[in-house]
């Protein structure tokens, strides 16, 4: 009888860390977060993703407008916009395409930024040169 009941705690144990083991994996994998999709992820986003982004969105602005009064008399009118209306907006509009993360990158501007130093750097090095 002894060894049966240890048999069966070591399969609830067994059972419990195969439960447990994709949630681990899972979290693994949303730690790691790509910034740099290729252009299959970049036109699945546009096709898919953003369209669908567009529809919760406006979904999620008529759930705030019909939840309006009892959300102001609760006092928490501010959570409920920003769960039901900006975060979604955010996802949708504020990110770039493919990526996972929402949120203004400013890669653009960051490469424009170093390509004028660039420029300028090389204007400056040839007039040293034609002054000399």
């Amino acid at each position: 009888m002894k060894i049966r009941a240890k048999s069966h705690r070591a399969i609830i144990a067994l059972m419990a860390t195969c439960l447990l083991l994709p949630q681990t994996l899972w979290a693994e994998r949303k730690t790691t977060i790509d910034e740099s999709p290729h252009a299959g992820i970049m036109a699945a986003d546009l096709v898919v993703a953003r369209p669908v982004g567009v529809l919760v969105t406006v979904a999620g602005t008529a759930a705030f407008i019909v939840s309006l009064p009892f959300t102001l008399l609760a006092g928490n009118a501010s959570d409920a916009a920003e769960k039901l209306m900006i975060g979604p907006a955010k996802t949708t509009f504020v990110r770039c395409l493919g990526c996972t993360n929402a949120g203004y990158s400013y890669r653009d501007i960051d490469k424009n930024t170093a390509r004028k130093e660039r420029i300028a750097l090389e204007e400056a090095e040839a007039s040293a040169m034609a002054s000399e």
